[in-house]
This record gives C-alpha cells, structure tokens and sequence, in this order.
C-alpha cells in the first residue's frame, strides 16, 4: 500500500476533503494534491458573503490551516497546472514537463464562469466572482462605494447584490428571466426572492439581457437588449459555470455536462474519479446522471471518492443540498427538480418563513425551508420515502413532517 501514489488534479473543496479522507482512512501512500492557483484550497460561500463584505478574515475561508498538509505528509503542487492526463500510462504531465505516475487519479477540476460575449466585455471594471483573488478584487471595490451593475439573478448575482446593498452601495440587477431562478423554483417561490430584492433596494430590470458595457477604457454603463441604459461604476457577471473538463476530454475521458462517471464516482477511464463541480454522477435514488455545483457536495463527495479509491462500494447517494444567505433571508434546499406537478407552500411566504415543497406524482423530490430551522433533515427524511402525500396536510404546519413518512414506495 505504501508504494501507491493517489493523485489528486483540483486543490479544491473536494480535493482538500479527499486528500485529508485517504490519510483518515489510513492510506499510507504518496498524496499529490495539484492546484492552478497559488492559494491553498478554500471554501467559496464566504467569496459571496462574509468575507466579501469584510466580516470574517482571509484565513477563514481555507479548508485547513496552512501546516495541516505538511502534518499529514499531502504533497501540495500549488500553482502549478496539469497538461494532460495519459489514462493508457496511468501518467499525468505537468506544465513544467514532470511527469508522474499515478495509481488512482481523482479530478476536482471544479468550474470556471460563463463569460458574457458582448462588446466591451473586456474594459475595465468588469468582474467575475469565483476566486479568492476575485472576491479580494471586489471587496475593495465594495469599500470605495458607488453603483454595481449586476448581471444574472442566479445565486452569484443575487448574493453578491445582497452584499453589496448591504455594504451600502447602489445595485441595479440585470436578468433575461422575468422572475429570477423561476427554472429552479417555479414563479411562486422565484418571486419570493424578487419581492426580497425589491424591498432592499436593488433596481431590476428583469426580462432583459446585456447588448453591451460601453465606457472610456472602464465600464460606465449597461447597455440592454430592451434599449435601456444602466449607469454604473462597475459590473459584476454571474451567468452561471462551466465544468472543467479540458484535461479528461482530450484524455478520451467520456464527457457530457462534466465528467460522467458511476455511483462510485469512477469515470470511463480506469483508475480515473471525479467529485464535486466537474463530476455528472449517477445518483442511485434519483435514478439519473446529476451534477451539483454546490459546496455540501463537494465537501461529501471528495471523500467518497477518496472511499472509493480505496475499494470502498458503499456509492454516493446523498441528496443534493445547498443554502443561501442574503440580507436577513436564509434558506436550505434538498433534494432534485427539474420538474414538478405542482409547489406546495407550508407556512407564509409573506412572512419570510416558510417550507416550499415541489411534487411529482405526488410525491415530494425537494424541499426548502426560508428563515424556518430544524426541518430539512424531517424535508430529506420525507423525499427519501417516496411516500404519496396529502397536500393538504403538508401546507399545515400543525401536521408534523415525521407523521407524513411512509413506508417507501417499491415503484422506483
């Protein structure tokens, strides 16, 4: 065991998490952690909201403190890039020309964002959110004041916006959709989050998109397709990622919506594992390929593939979940819709606290809870039973979650 090497393409989350579950499980082998950046791994939901808004400090956001990775003997190649991958070799070449060889290879490659193609997307003053360095960027530009244009009502646009009002700055949001995230949420619970925007102070123009940033060398406004003008002291783009699939693809690694890879988190190529942001894996519940961009997966699946890795078969098969926090909202989700019968709403939107509950066949596939505490584990409890619901009795919050779990259904 000792003369194996893991290496592991993707100093992220999930190859952090990885990295520290081989040395748990008593892996005694080499560990090379390789990352592009020159930053240990970090988590990112700070790079939107604490840490953006100068709250929490710098060494926070790492994964873990920077001595940890010498203590568990994980060689940490930060700042250093991957050229290919060579499955056939069981070899990966590194932008330096070192080659290594590999017994088990792991791919945490993450994403990169959606860039915006339109004139002016280059001048100055026009930001993406997804690093470190980006959110270090944006946070001094919070503290210098000003309007922020914000374009995409997606989580990256929408806690940034809520940030950035927070830190007392002006912020028009820019979105194609009429009710922002209606493709995740459906209109009812969307619009939850518009009205919450509204309130703050944010300025929508929804249903329009971006035709152009115009300024002298530096943004100064947005131009939309619908022939308004947005004037501004920067931009902030958040039009969603992109999985980081170079590498395996030109390995001959199948690829489609990330890499493909099985309940064990095992891709096409043999001795080659993908988890968090890259990895479109089968999820036994759900019955599908499914790929999940959000922190709790990342920090669950890179250690289940380091298990994995290890000759583990237990599979993945935790249920999909996120959280977000803007202004005084905060909210977590379970669970996997991309289509519904219809939404089931416990408690009172209005509010601010309430279960929204989206159906197929009856039967609940996710739940999120708003400003409500203690529930989503009764929320995944209940998706998990496939149990027939009485709508009527989910909207009652005198109706425990715990009375409405059945036996599981045998039709899945």
């Amino acid at each position: 065991m000792s003369e194996r090497t893991f290496i592991i393409l993707g100093a992220s989350l999930a190859g952090a998490k990885a990295a520290e579950e081989l040395r748990e499980r008593g892996f005694d082998g080499k560990v090379v952690l390789v990352g592009t950046e020159v930053e240990r791994p970090y988590e990112r939901p700070p790079l939107t909201k604490d840490y953006l808004r100068g709250e929490s400090e710098r060494e926070k956001a790492y994964v873990h403190p920077e001595r940890f990775y010498d203590e568990h003997d994980i060689d940490l190649e930060s700042g250093v890039t991957a050229t290919a991958i060579h499955p056939g070799s069981s070899t990966v070449t590194l932008e330096d020309g070192r080659e290594l060889h590999f017994d088990r290879l792991l791919l945490t490659t993450g994403a990169q964002p959606r860039e915006i193609p339109v004139p002016g997307a280059d001048l100055d003053g026009v930001y993406y959110l997804r690093t470190l360095d980006d959110s270090d960027a944006l946070r001094l530009r919070l503290d210098a004041g000003g309007r922020a244009a914000v374009i995409g009502g997606g989580w990256i646009g929408s806690e940034f916006a809520a940030s950035a009002r927070q830190k007392g700055l002006e912020v028009a949001l820019i979105d194609p959709l009429e009710v922002p995230m209606a493709r995740l949420f459906g209109d009812e619970v969307g619009s939850f989050y518009r009205d919450v925007h509204a309130r703050q102070g944010v300025e929508l123009l929804l249903g329009d998109g971006v035709h152009s940033f115009e300024g002298d060398g530096a943004v100064a406004r947005v131009k939309t397709t619908g022939g308004k003008t947005v004037e501004c002291d920067f931009v902030v783009v958040g039009i969603g990622v992109a999985p980081r699939v170079g590498l395996a693809e030109a390995a001959g690694i199948k690829i489609d919506n990330g890499i493909v890879v099985d309940e064990h988190l095992r891709s096409s190529a043999e001795n080659v594992y993908a988890a968090g942001d890259v990895a479109n894996a089968w999820h036994p519940f759900y019955k599908q390929q499914i790929r999940v961009e959000h922190w709790a997966n990342a920090l669950n699946q890179g250690p289940a593939a380091a298990r994995a890795m290890l000759g583990d078969e237990a599979g993945y098969e935790r249920l999909p979940y996120f959280f977000s926090d803007q202004y005084d909202v905060g909210m977590e989700y379970s669970g996997h819709a991309i289509d519904w019968d219809e939404v089931v709403i416990r408690g009172s939107r209005d509010s601010g606290e309430f279960v929204a509950f989206w159906l197929q066949d009856g039967r609940v596939a996710a739940g999120m809870n708003v400003n409500v505490w203690d529930v989503n584990q009764h929320v995944q409890e209940l998706i998990r039973s496939r149990a027939q619901v009485n709508t009527a009795e989910l909207a009652d919050p005198d109706t425990s979650l715990e009375s409405m779990v059945g036996a599981p259904s045998t039709d899945n």
